[in-house]
């Protein structure tokens, strides 16, 4: 939950301060467990791989094994992790909960996790309390591995770290489910839709309607996959398969009214509405009331980490003295809650113009924790609601319009070191844009102009530090992002961002020698298995092998400067000229960043806008004003973040291929 960056006439000093100030971890249930985890050795099943441990649990607590299945596909992609919790504090392939467990034994890790996003150049406007491991019992949702234990009478460490008592485990909880409904213990799994909806551990009869609907849509598909252990499972297809859907009438699970959330059908999503209130002295808080899309465009969706659980954030957002987002997603059923109509504006991107014209979506998550997974529940879900996003509003699927908020620009010079980084290199970002529904791909033959930056996640393992203690490397893991080096040597330089004015580091926080999976750039020279593309002004090298490729070829637009110039300005926002502007509208500066784009050195085109500044420092609306220029320009990827250039001052041409 970032704090957004205005650069508006300001009238209220700590208005201004809550919407440029940077938000840290909330208020949390459990931090997730950084440290070493077991090595995948040491997680192996005794009974001899995971397809196996499937179809002995499932015999032995008489659970469809294609139910099985499906529900630990849903939950972790069949992947144990090495052991190690989700955000959550979910083990293994069937993401059972120990939250006390994944508390007590991070407590010390509290000061080592403290400005997780790098964003330390920013004041807290909260602290970041921890509850101790005594405190009151945590929902029943995070409790579910201890459950499993006293069903199967496994001890909870074999369960948190042997991925076939995990699903074991898994089986016992589904069995009972179905047992407290009444229902038998049926070979069929058509008879299993309340049991697995029970499994969510959502508390409402929506959230666990979308999960299970979510576990019979795999059941109809099937799913083939080989786990981050390296084992192959397979799931086969049941495309007919129809549930008995009225056994959720008798879950006992509460109905929650939508109260006109903005949802797609098909996910479980509740109003948790940000506080629209003034303080006295022109001071309010804590988004600002708008006309959108009939005022202006909503052009982007932001995704952000929480860097807290879910409950402290919900209490976060509806502190007035706090930022504001649109949505907030959580980790272990994809529940989401809203809480700014997307007509309004939210104090989320760091950035005015972004947050004018964007839609947050917070994800229930840590950047500095690598081990501390994501389920597919919550990318399944945070994927259905931004194709909703995307059809009513417009808004195209790509990496230039769905954007991490660590692509979002400083908007100008001064704010570009206090900028987020969040998702961060763990956020799967392949496998999202699958499920958004837009797979990346070569879209070029073998020597296109342009490449999408496209790794294989799991191969793909960077090294960072920093994610626990300074200078110290995080655990090896997956990664959407491949480095950046001033020549086609690893022992080469890094490429250095002149923004930051810092060395660039492997940092998990620090983003100027980094791309990102979806970018896409233009070639500027090759050799052997590498590749250089224009980045921030420079010819930046990243490793490309021919057998393991980081990236494909594309085809597109790309901006060059006008001939005859010999550089042009780059900026992080989009703002009118001044003639635009109408009386009582005070002129905003169209402030260059300290970058420029060199004559032949070409970008890729995301966009073309006219400028544009949504006017709104006072509580009451009569004053609000959105100001239209006739200046046109290119968002374009420019570096890790995107940027925007005058098309007057560059000339558009497709790539060469």
């Amino acid at each position: 939950m970032r704090g957004s960056a205005t650069d508006q006439t300001p009238t209220a000093g700590s208005r201004r301060k809550r919407r440029t100030a940077v938000a840290v971890s909330s208020a949390a249930l459990l931090v997730p467990l950084l440290g070493a985890a077991p090595s995948p050795s040491a997680t192996q099943s005794s009974t001899g791989g995971l397809q196996r441990a499937f179809a002995s649990a499932a015999a032995e607590y008489r659970v469809p094994q294609s139910v099985l299945l499906a529900v630990s596909y849903l939950q972790s992609r069949w992947d144990a992790h090495s052991g190690a919790p989700s955000v959550t504090g979910g083990y293994g392939p069937m993401h059972l909960t120990d939250a006390r467990t994944a508390l007590a034994a991070t407590e010390h890790l509290a000061e080592g996790t403290e400005d997780p996003r790098g964003d330390a150049a920013r004041a807290a406007l909260h602290p970041t309390p921890r509850v101790p491991a005594g405190s009151a019992s945590p929902p029943a949702r995070l409790e579910t591995l201890p459950k499993a234990a006293g069903l199967t009478g496994i001890p909870t460490g074999k369960l948190r770290t042997d991925p076939a008592a995990n699903v074991a485990g898994g089986a016992a909880l589904l069995a009972a489910a179905q047992k407290d409904l009444g229902e038998p213990l049926s070979a069929d799994p058509a008879d299993w839709y309340g049991a697995v909806a029970r499994f969510s551990g959502a508390d409402d009869r929506a959230t666990a309607a979308a999960y299970a609907n979510d576990v019979y849509d795999v059941l109809r598909t099937g799913e083939r996959r080989t786990t981050d252990a390296g084992e192959l499972v397979t799931l086969t297809a049941r495309p007919r398969l129809s549930p008995d859907t009225a056994q959720l009438e008798r879950t006992g699970l509460r109905t929650v009214s939508d109260d006109g959330t903005e949802c797609p059908r098909r996910v479980s999503c509740e109003w948790v509405p940000a506080p629209y209130a003034e303080f006295g002295d022109n001071d309010y808080g804590n988004h600002d009331l708008g006309d959108r899309p009939a005022s202006q465009s909503i052009r982007y969706i932001v995704i952000h980490d929480t860097e807290g659980t879910w409950d402290g954030v919900l209490n976060l957002v509806q502190d007035p003295t706090y930022v504001s987002w649109n949505y907030t997603i959580r980790s272990t059923d994809g529940l989401i809650a809203q809480h700014v109509k997307a007509k309004d504006v939210a104090w989320h991107a760091g950035n005015w113009y972004v947050n004018a014209k964007s839609v947050g979506i917070e994800h229930e998550g840590f950047l500095a924790a690598p081990d501390a997974w994501y389920t597919e529940a919550m990318y399944r879900s945070s994927a259905r609601l931004v194709r909703y996003l995307s059809k009513r509003y417009g808004i195209p699927l790509d990496r230039q319009h769905i954007l991490g908020h660590d692509t979002v620009p400083g908007p100008t010079t001064s704010y570009i070191p206090g900028m987020h980084t969040d998702p961060g290199p763990y956020w799967d970002w392949r496998h999202y844009f699958e499920l958004l529904g837009r797979p990346l791909h070569s879209t070029a033959g073998k020597r296109g102009g342009l490449v999408t930056i496209r790794p294989d996640y799991a191969a793909n393992q960077p090294v960072y530090t920093g994610c626990v203690t300074k200078g110290e490397p995080c655990a090896a893991h997956g990664s959407s992002e491949v480095r950046l080096y001033s020549d086609h040597d690893e022992n080469s330089a890094l490429i250095k961002d002149i923004g930051l004015a810092t060395d660039p580091t492997t940092g998990v926080n620090d983003l100027s020698s980094r791309v990102s999976t979806g970018q896409q750039y233009a070639v500027a020279d090759r050799w052997g298995d590498w590749t250089a593309i224009w980045y921030l002004g420079q010819k930046a090298w990243f490793r490309n092998p021919r057998h393991e490729p980081t990236a494909v070829n594309a085809a597109g637009l790309v901006v060059t400067p006008k001939e005859g110039v010999e550089s042009v300005p780059v900026y992080g926002r989009a703002y009118p000229e001044k003639e635009a502007y109408p009386a009582g509208v005070p002129v905003q500066s169209v402030s260059p960043l300290p970058y420029t784009l060199p004559a032949g050195q070409r970008y890729v085109v995301g966009d073309v806008l006219p400028g544009e500044y949504f006017y709104s420092v006072t509580f009451t609306t009569d004053s609000h004003r959105v100001v239209v220029g006739k200046d046109l320009y290119y968002e374009i990827q420019f570096g890790h973040r995107v940027a925007f250039v005058r098309a007057a001052d560059v000339t558009v041409e497709p790539s060469a291929g």
